[in-house]
């Protein structure tokens, strides 16, 4: 959620804890997903073995068509290069580029119980928000995650609040391999703890966080134009404006000075701050300046994005490389399975 690396010794590697993390192709990446997530994974990758992927199995839950998928692939390679992965530092590859994922997966469901499965949080969710499509491969979408991250044998994992059940899943299903085999195999994977205050980005819409499924123009993404920013700042919800001097701010405004605090000049961020406490806001004149000041923030992504996206062949490359660095590490992994699980050696 793949680039030209340079091979370093494989005992550099090993001093290194393992560090993984995907994301869907279900769209582009957003503020959110840039301050809550790529940020951090910029400097993570000069520290740690990080491996970063494309979760193409995941979204399959949902039908996508071919061209959607091999697009929003293309799209995210793109994305996650121009916001500053770098291919000599991390592996960026696509889930279905290893097949090892697959047959990991497997050998989890065989040892994963329908009744946990069912009291997954996420399922119930999904299965209420879309009962014309409860298929097998949402209830056993926590053991295709445990399968993404025992596969490289991760040792964390930066993960959302949403999905710290699904992690603790991931422990339960190593753990049952361990003691069934009687091996000390799979290691217990950890949240990841980046040992700062996380930035909670929130959406254009008044309530909640940016995201993808939040609605029509609830989110800026980085491969935005100026055009599509300002239409959609210029949409946010606000109310009329506040009633008393130093009156609290609600949500929906609270969250377009959230947006400021992150894009904007600290002097900007305060002359608005002031404007509100004193009730001579312009919620307009707001909206317009948090618009330019995210144009200028977004632009260097989105101009990157647009140079990569031209080079079919860059992200072929880069994809095909990921690929070959992810199964390095898969397959030992099958293949010290298979043995565990008794299967004959090939």
């Amino acid at each position: 959620m793949i680039f030209f690396l340079t091979f370093a010794p494989q005992f550099y590697y090993s001093m290194k804890q393992t560090v993984l993390s995907g994301i869907r192709p279900t769209g582009n990446l957003h503020l959110g997903n840039y301050f809550g997530a790529l940020r951090n994974f910029i400097k993570m990758q000069h520290e740690y073995n990080c491996y970063f992927f494309i979760a193409d199995y995941h979204s399959l839950t949902t039908h996508p068509t071919p061209a959607n998928i091999q697009g929003n692939v293309k799209q995210v390679i793109a994305e996650y290069l121009a916001a500053g992965l770098d291919p000599e530092l991390c592996t960026l590859y696509v889930q279905s580029d290893v097949p090892e994922v697959a047959e990991l997966y497997l050998y989890l469901n065989m040892n994963a119980y329908i009744g946990e499965l069912e009291r997954c949080t996420s399922f119930k969710d999904k299965i209420r928000a879309q009962p014309q499509n409860v298929n097998a491969g949402l209830l056993t979408y926590p053991t295709l995650m445990a399968a993404d991250i025992l596969i490289h044998r991760a040792h964390k994992v930066p993960v959302g609040k949403d999905q710290e059940q699904h992690l603790e899943m991931t422990r339960t299903f190593g753990n049952r391999f361990n003691r069934m085999y009687k091996v000390d195999y799979f290691p217990e994977p950890v949240a990841f703890n980046f040992g700062e205050t996380l930035i909670k980005i929130p959406g254009l819409n008044g309530s909640g966080k940016m995201g993808k499924s939040e609605g029509e123009g609830n989110a800026i993404f980085l491969a935005d134009t100026a055009e599509e920013i300002r239409k959609k700042v210029m949409k946010a919800v606000t109310d009329s404006g506040p009633t008393a001097e130093n009156q609290e701010k609600p949500e929906a405004i609270q969250n377009l000075f959230q947006l400021m605090s992150v894009v904007s000049n600290p002097d900007t961020l305060a002359y608005f701050d002031e404007q509100y406490n004193k009730c001579a806001i312009r919620y307009g004149d707001m909206k317009k300046q948090l618009a330019e000041d995210m144009i200028v923030f977004v632009q260097p992504f989105s101009e990157k994005i647009a140079e990569i996206l031209k080079d079919e062949a860059y992200i072929i490359k880069v994809a095909d490389q990921g690929k070959e660095k992810a199964r390095e590490s898969a397959s030992k992994t099958i293949k010290e399975v298979r043995e565990i699980i008794g299967f004959r050696k090939i």
